[in-house]
């Protein structure tokens, strides 16, 4: 069973859809849109196992320029 997370992302100011836009093209990743509120982009993400998606967040999308910072939500099934 694959493990989703939404990642919450801050960016450099005038970063957001630039940085969406490289995120949509990470493979694991189900979607990305540049948001307003706290958060300027968030991305739905997808792996086989919590400690892939894990490295799918540190070693891809907080690889990306303009990101400030992010926050990994992984969706629990209650």
């Amino acid at each position: 069973m694959a493990v989703h997370a939404y990642v919450l992302i801050q960016t450099e100011v005038g970063k957001a859809a630039g940085v969406a836009r490289q995120i949509g093209a990470i493979s694991g990743v189900v979607l990305a849109e540049d948001v307003t509120g706290p958060y300027d982009v968030i991305a739905r993400v997808e792996a086989d196992s919590i400690d892939e998606l894990g490295r799918l967040v540190v070693s891809h999308v907080q690889m990306i320029g303009g990101i400030t910072r992010t926050i990994t939500c992984p969706v629990v099934h209650l």
